[in-house]
């Protein structure tokens, strides 16, 4: 298995004008082999695999630029494998075509590859390639069984610098001798991230909504500054500041919420949503369904279930989950005004907490056809 630990990393000004070499020799490359290969295209030449394209880079781009040869040679190598990687899925249909990257608005990031122990992490500090000893806030260390891979270098909209290292190791999780017990059932909730099936609300801090007024006031000022100067720029770093603040602590709660279920049952049901279909303008609340991070939690909970070797069970979308009743099976159909399930056998109960139930018995069904 595979897991990375991310550190904060504080550059020096060498460092830092380092690292701004090396994101725009990154995305210089990929746009470079990006266009070479619509160019090869267009002329019916074949087209270049990862590997010819690494060396069209060393041996035709490096003697043209010669500031290619200052920065990291795998964040280039690995620039051109992430290019390969998006023709490689829109190939199979499961993206667009690649785009060309732009300066102001592609993410600043490169990943370097770990050999003969260039990459080191210390309790005050990590070594990488070029950059040499930068100083970062290592809360935490990874066991000496673990292998090391890669390290992966970014810069956020605020102006703060992180490593995420990652690493690999053997891990197989025993299936527990009762697999489906105990089980839960969790039902997407708009204003509470979710509803399960033991009648709990998991609750939902609206970190976004919090916040709102502050940052439309950030951004309002940022509004009346000329894009391009140094006020311009400063009051930008604020108002990502604030969205950053907003990002960490909703995924902060996710990550302590997916770890108290995971380490409680041992199969969660689950719907399977679009999230970003549910979060377009056509159902009036965008902004609470991407405030919640529901698809977030859900990708959480899958690996760190199947890190422990549990299983989470997911629910065709079109289950009608709540409009069958817990009790006696029967079929009801509500509109989304309807919060209270009532059904003819005399059960009443909350809309969420019926669905949840349901969720559960389907997803156990299913789990065991599966076995």
């Amino acid at each position: 298995m595979n897991r990375a630990y991310k550190y904060r990393i504080y550059p020096n000004k060498e460092q830092e004008q380092l690292l701004f070499s090396t994101f725009g020799s990154c995305r210089f490359v990929y746009n470079q082999i990006l266009a070479l290969q619509a160019a090869n295209y267009k002329a019916g030449i074949k087209h270049l695999s990862r590997f010819d394209a690494n060396k069209y880079v060393n041996n035709t781009l490096k003697k043209e630029y010669p500031f290619l040869k200052e920065v990291d040679k795998f964040a280039l190598t690995n620039a051109v494998y992430a290019l390969e990687n998006g023709y490689q899925k829109f190939f199979k249909k499961q993206g667009g075509y690649p785009r060309f990257k732009k300066k102001h608005r592609a993410k600043r990031s490169y990943t370097t590859n770990f050999t003969n122990g260039n990459i080191v992490v210390e309790e005050t500090y990590i070594k990488l390639p070029k950059l040499k000893k930068i100083k970062a806030s290592v809360h935490r260390r990874a066991p000496e069984k673990w292998k090391l891979k890669s390290a992966t270098i970014s810069q956020e909209r605020d102006g703060s610098y992180y490593c995420s290292i990652l690493y690999e190791f053997e891990h197989n999780p025993a299936l527990s001798e009762e697999p489906l017990f105990p089980t839960i059932g969790l039902d997407y909730k708009s204003d509470g991230l979710y509803a399960d099936s033991e009648g709990n609300i998991g609750g939902s801090p609206k970190y976004y909504r919090k916040q709102s007024a502050k940052l439309a006031k950030a951004q309002r000022k940022l509004k009346g500054k000329t894009a391009g100067s140094n006020n311009y720029d400063k009051q930008q770093k604020k108002a990502a500041k604030i969205h950053r603040k907003i990002a960490n602590r909703r995924k902060d709660y996710l990550h302590k919420e997916s770890t108290r279920i995971a380490n409680c049952y041992s199969v969660v049901c689950v719907e399977d949503l679009n999230m970003r279909a549910m979060s377009n303008k056509g159902f009036g609340n965008g902004k609470a369904t991407l405030d919640n991070g529901y698809g977030m939690f859900l990708t959480m909970l899958e690996y760190k279930l199947a890190y422990r070797g549990k299983r989470l069970v997911k629910v065709d979308p079109w289950f009608p989950s709540s409009q069958i009743c817990s009790c006696c099976g029967a079929l009801h159909k509500l509109s989304l005004a309807d919060r209270i399930y009532r059904c003819g056998c005399g059960a009443v109960m909350d809309r969420d907490y019926n669905a949840a139930v349901n969720i559960r018995d389907e997803g156990l069904r299913l789990l065991k056809e599966c076995a």
